[in-house]
């Protein structure tokens, strides 16, 4: 079987990390036209270099955009975000709930209490007493992970 090339490679891990131009199409500057280095692919090596074209070379925020492929509007968010934090804050925002949704804190100490009390449950087990308790359906992964990340804030 032959090996997959560079370009493939780097397809997947950006595809895998969330990370790829979902209209690279829509690049029209000359560097990515002309230049290998330049992958029209990469969302954030074609933002950061929309960014610079502005900054560095005086490219109006219209142009810009348009050259890299963006709306006047998504450029001044871009623009905003990398002001506040730098490269990160090229990367896409984290999509979905930014905190547990089901298992406040009310519902993490009543785990730790009743785990406290009795050190054998298990997940299965807390699942059938928040059920009982709070009429909340729960996955025993989700048990998991609460209880691990309440273990993670008591270390020193």
């Amino acid at each position: 079987m032959p090996k997959p090339s560079f370009s493939d490679l780097k397809l997947k891990a950006l595809n895998e990390q969330g990370l790829l131009n979902p209209r690279p199409e829509d690049v029209t500057d000359q560097l990515f036209r002309e230049n290998e280095f330049f992958d029209r692919r990469d969302l954030i090596q074609v933002k950061y270099e929309m960014l610079r074209r502005h900054q560095t070379e005086g490219m109006s925020a219209s142009s810009a955009a348009q050259a890299f492929g963006f709306s006047r509007v998504t450029f001044y968010q871009v623009l905003k975000r990398f002001k506040k934090k730098g490269i990160g804050g090229l990367f896409p925002k984290r999509r979905g709930p930014k905190v547990p949704h089901k298992l406040t804190e009310k519902l993490v100490t009543f785990m730790v209490t009743a785990l406290a009390e009795d050190p054998t449950l298990r997940p299965p087990a807390l699942v059938e007493l928040i059920k009982v308790h709070f009429d909340i359906s729960v996955h025993p992964r989700s048990i998991e992970r609460a209880l691990a990340r309440q273990q993670k804030k008591l270390r020193p």
